[in-house]
This record gives structure tokens, C-alpha cells and sequence, in this order.
């Protein structure tokens, strides 16, 4: 376990403390079991240790652990619990749950048989099956840790501190509220750059690289994280990428399984599969009457990327209306219902209709419905019910 220890004093020491995601101020940290669940390349691991870091003044106490570490090829986590334990531990901090076999039974035993021991566990999306299959529901707090939204892209990048806005509060009083953020930014040009770069916590490495880090991470996700879960071979790894990048080149994408079952060579029980599967890693996202977004389903009525960055790393010739409407449903589905309605494209907690569209968008589609707004991209301010796209950035 020494290795293991070395390695994660290693890693801390390069964690800068700031800035922080905002998740970090929203977890009971003292629970005894914390599950954070998110997509790959959202900043779980780095939260975890800037907790560590600005929390703890022994060490000793402490251990980082990533269960893809080659420390669990022949050595069981419950082992690796029982000397820690020994050695006088007390913060258990365990990362890339999903990689390790039998993790969530082995951590049930865990938290029942080591009463002192406070756990956080941090994994995929799809970490949700496992916390209810294994009983860990009742046990532990589970939170979701999203991508960047546009508030905290501009407080990360351009030092901003703006605060979050609540939907009510955007659409009763969103000109007072773009009046104050315009009087500090250039929003329509910040947030074009946001919705090709922007969404990871990585662009405060800089852009240079950044778009071959967002296909790194699709690939880790296919070729990685998805086998972890569910038994797939090489062929279908290779179709979920053809799923991915024929997705990212229609326009819009609304789901027709027996044509792109044809178009993949696969079988229609297959294909749902396959989107059921990038589902669950959290890579898309699907629009339905229901608005279920991460539960198994046959036929979604639409299919959006997760977030628009995604897009721009598969292809880059993308339609605007696609990155528009994606955008909408990634910052409105983390806190809100989003589903799919019988007129516009967005109905939001089954009271708000949204259509989605750029400045020149009219109320035409949407005239005779109550609580109908339309989302407008490039523009600064808004008017009545017309509400600047980018402000929607601001809900978390």
C-alpha cells in the first residue's frame, strides 16, 4: 500500500484548491458515504482532492485510491480497506469505481463492517445502477456532477463571480438580470466560445489541446468505460463510434431505429443497446414525451449530445440550431424536467414551453400557449417573453 499512498501525495501536491466547482459547497461532506457520479472529464477528481487539500492537516488519516490502479490486479479493495483501517485510516477517497469488478457490493460491505470510516466514491454516469442494485441507496448521498455551465465557464476563465439564477427569476426579470452581467462581460462573444470550448474543466489548461482531450475522453468512454459495465466487443465499440459521429453529422437528430440500425449494420435491439449504453456513460442525452432522461428506453423521440463541445470535437461543421437546442437541454435538464412537447421544442417541469431559435425567432409556432417563451441566441438583452439563449448558462 506504500506505492499506492506515494502516488496519491504525488497527485495531490499538483491540485490547486481554486477554482472550485460548484458542487463542492452543495455536499455534506461529512456523511459517511458520498457517491459523485458524472460524466468523464467534469472534475470529480480534482473536487475530491481540493477537499483533502483544504480540509485535512494529517495526512495519515487520509487515502486516495483509484481502482484502476494495477494495485488491484491481485489485491481486493476490501483488503486494501482492512490495512488502511489498521494503519489508523479514517478518510477513504475512491476514484473510478466503475473500473473495479463488484465494487458496489464490495463497498456495502465495507461501509457496514468499518462503522469510522468515512467513504467518497466517485465514478461514471452509470454508477446510478449499480447504488440501487447493491442496496447502497439508503447508505450513501449520491450527487451529479455536471459539465461547466456558462456562469461557471466565465467565473473559471475570465475571473468573473457571478452567482447561479434561478428559472423563475430568468423569465420574470431577465432584462434587469442581463443588465447587470452585460455591464461586466461581452456576453454573446464569451458564450459563443463557451459552446465550442467550454464545457470541461480542463480549458483552464488552455485551448491548444483542447479538442483532442474531448475526443480522448469520448474514446476512454467507449473503449473503456462502457466495457466496464456491459461485456461489448471491439465491433461494437466501433459502432457506437459510428453512432456518434452519425449522429453529429444529422441535423436534427430525431431517431428513426430502423434506418440507422440499417446504416449501422446492426440489428434494432442492438442499436437501442448502443444508445441506451452512451446513455448511461452520460455522452447523450434523450428528449422524450416522459422526460426520463437516463432510464432505459426503446425509442427516444429526439437524441442530443450532452453538450455541444462534443460536437465540435467529432465534427466540425455542426448546425446551429443542433448547438443551440443542445446547450438548452444541458443546462436545463440537471435541476429541471425537460420533455418533449406536442408544440415547440421544449417543455420544461410540464409548465414552460420553450422554442429555441436565433434572433430573429418569431412567437408564431408557440402564440397560443401560456407560459411560452422563446430562448433567442445572439442577443444581449431580451424582451417580454423572448429571453437571451446564453442566460439559461446561469441556472447552476
Amino acid at each position: 500500500m506504500e506505492n499506492l499512498r506515494i502516488k496519491y501525495l504525488r497527485l495531490l501536491n499538483t491540485i490547486k484548491t481554486e477554482p472550485k466547482r460548484f458542487l463542492f459547497n452543495q455536499i455534506k461532506w461529512k456523511d459517511r458515504l458520498i457517491v459523485i457520479k458524472g460524466q468523464r472529464g467534469t472534475g470529480k477528481t480534482t473536487m475530491i482532492l481540493q477537499y483533502i487539500k483544504s480540509t485535512f492537516k494529517n495526512l495519515e488519516e487520509t487515502l486516495y485510491v483509484s481502482l484502476d490502479d494495477i494495485y488491484f490486479s491481485d489485491k481486493s479493495l476490501s483488503e486494501m480497506t482492512e490495512d488502511f483501517v489498521t494503519d489508523g485510516g479514517k478518510y477513504l477517497f475512491i476514484d473510478e469505481a466503475h473500473r473495479y469488478k463488484g465494487w458496489s457490493q464490495e463497498l456495502k460491505n465495507i461501509y457496514d463492517f468499518y462503522p469510522e470510516l468515512h467513504i467518497v466514491v466517485t465514478g461514471s454516469s452509470a454508477l446510478s445502477f449499480y447504488i440501487s442494485s447493491a442496496d447502497l441507496g439508503r447508505r450513501s448521498s449520491v450527487y451529479d456532477l455536471p459539465e461547466l455551465s456558462f456562469r461557471e465557464y466565465l467565473n473559471f476563465i475570465k475571473h468573473t463571480n457571478f452567482k447561479a439564477v434561478g428559472l423563475n427569476n430568468i423569465l420574470s426579470d431577465h432584462e434587469n438580470i442581463t443588465i447587470e452581467i452585460n455591464s461586466k462581460i461581452k456576453s454573446v462573444k464569451f458564450f459563443r466560445e463557451y459552446l465550442q470550448s467550454g464545457a470541461y474543466p480542463f480549458i483552464l489548461e488552455g485551448k491548444d489541446k483542447y479538442f483532442e482531450k474531448v475526443a480522448s475522453t469520448i474514446n476512454t468512454v467507449v473503449d473503456s468505460d462502457i466495457p466496464s459495465i456491459e461485456n461489448i466487443n471491439f465491433e461494437s465499440r466501433t459502432k457506437l463510434k459510428k453512432l456518434l459521429l452519425s449522429m453529429a453529422t444529422t441535423t436534427p437528430f430525431k431517431v428513426n431505429i430502423s434506418e440507422l440500425s440499417r446504416k449501422l449494420e446492426t440489428t434494432r435491439d442492438m442499436l437501442t443497446k448502443y444508445l441506451n449504453l452512451l446513455n448511461k456513460a452520460g455522452i447523450i442525452k434523450f428528449l422524450t414525451t416522459e422526460g426520463k432522461g437516463h432510464t432505459i428506453i426503446r425509442k427516444p423521440d429526439k437524441i442530443y449530445f450532452s453538450n455541444s463541445n462534443l460536437m465540435y470535437a467529432i465534427h466540425n461543421n455542426v448546425d446551429a440550431g443542433t448547438v443551440r437546442e443542445t446547450f438548452f437541454l444541458n443546462q436545463l435538464s440537471y435541476n429541471y424536467r425537460v420533455s418533449y412537447p406536442k408544440t415547440g421544442d421544449f417543455l420544461v417541469d410540464d409548465k414552460y414551453t420553450f422554442e429555441i431559435g436565433g434572433k430573429g425567432k418569431t412567437f408564431r409556432q408557440i402564440k397560443n400557449l401560456e407560459n411560452a417563451f422563446i430562448a433567442a441566441d445572439d442577443v444581449e438583452y431580451g424582451h417580454k417573453n423572448k429571453v437571451p439563449l446564453w442566460l439559461f448558462g446561469f441556472l447552476y
